[in-house]
């Protein structure tokens, strides 16, 4: 095996050097290591000697820069000073936020209990509105110069060109494949044009939301992007029905309570999914070398879901052509019922 993917695999990363990792903080532990649910990055709860509890992010390997890891963390502390409710960094003896064992960056948090969300109504999606408007006005108030931009050239033509590259997609779907992805991207890109971007959580699902006691912090900055402040609303809600509609019409009531927002970039939102679906597909192919992915998402690679996939993307464009009053976009018939996919690979509900 390569070293660069043994490294990937962290492979490296014993029990042992978790624990030396969190006392390298100047933190003794208890030898007590729990596996917390992550397929990108592997994340632990550890126990002090003290009994209370610290959880240790060791980063994926030749994912992120440095510079890219130290702007997340950043916005965290940003956020943190404005008192935004978040899951927040503890900081090693020396200052910082960032450390590296066996070449892979950790850092620490302190671990919040509480539980996801469920079943958002408009009382909660007004609270979650204000939430993201205090977010997002710390957000604008600085700038990430080496996070990735939330854009169709990132998100569908790298992606994009990279599946083709490795023969990923079945040869008799490549064409289509590409065909409605690129399509996607010229949408995207029309849409994006001229709208303000700024730092944003990126991933602002209900996973990645604690609720304890009343109380909601938000965690897991990890894709934390420059786009559109629209992408942290429709991660909440991603349905395309009359009810998902009015739940967001209460979010963006409570987000203008603290910023406001720009009505017309409803319309990214079609896109916007469409390129995460995309981006999705790679995420996929691109770590299927990481044993856990295989057994995770078996039916992914298959022929089934290669022409899943196909469907799906042909009808986000004929779903976008519908708004623009051209459903005849790619010139097939759309499906009488539309459906949603689960875009949240890195949490279980």
């Amino acid at each position: 095996m390569p070293l660069d993917q043994a490294t990937d695999l962290f492979l490296a990363l014993t029990p042992e050097k978790v624990l030396d990792a969190v006392e390298d903080a100047g933190l003794l532990c208890n030898p007590v290591c729990h596996a917390l649910n992550s397929y990108e990055n592997r994340v632990y709860d550890i126990q002090l000697a003290d009994e209370t509890h610290v959880v240790a992010k060791f980063y994926r390997p030749q994912r992120w820069t440095r510079e890219q890891i130290l702007e997340e963390h950043r916005l965290m502390n940003d956020l943190e000073e404005a008192e935004v409710p978040i899951c927040g960094l503890r900081r090693f003896p020396d200052g910082s936020t960032l450390q590296a064992k066996e070449n892979i960056y950790y850092c620490l948090y302190d671990r919040f209990g509480g539980r996801a969300p469920q079943d958002i109504d408009h009382e909660l999606a007004e609270r979650l509105g204000r939430l993201l408007g205090r977010l997002h006005n710390v957000g604008a108030a600085g700038q990430s110069h080496h996070r990735v931009r939330l854009d169709a050239n990132t998100y569908v033509r790298a992606n994009l060109q990279w599946l083709m590259q490795h023969e990923t997609i079945p040869v008799h779907l490549e064409a289509r494949y590409a065909g409605a992805a690129n399509a996607l991207a010229d949408i995207a890109d029309r849409r994006l044009a001229g709208v303000e971007v700024q730092r944003i959580h990126g991933d602002f699902h209900a996973g990645n939301l604690l609720l304890r006691d009343e109380t909601l912090h938000v965690l897991d900055f990890d894709d934390h992007v420059v786009g559109p402040a629209v992408q942290d609303f429709w991660l909440l809600l991603q349905g395309r029905d009359d009810h998902t509609r009015q739940l967001m019409a209460s979010m963006v009531e409570g987000y203008e309570q603290f910023r406001p927002f720009d009505h017309k970039t409803l319309r990214l939102i079609e896109p916007l999914r469409a390129l995460r679906r995309i981006h999705y597909t790679a995420w996929l192919a691109r770590r299927w070398h990481d044993p856990v992915f295989p057994l995770t998402w078996p039916h992914f690679g298959t022929e089934a879901y290669w022409a899943e996939e196909v469907a799906d993307l042909e009808e986000m464009v004929i779903v976008i052509g519908q708004e623009e009053g051209n459903a005849d976009a790619l010139g097939v018939e759309p499906e009488p019922e539309m459906s949603n996919k689960d875009f949240f690979w890195d949490w279980e509900g």
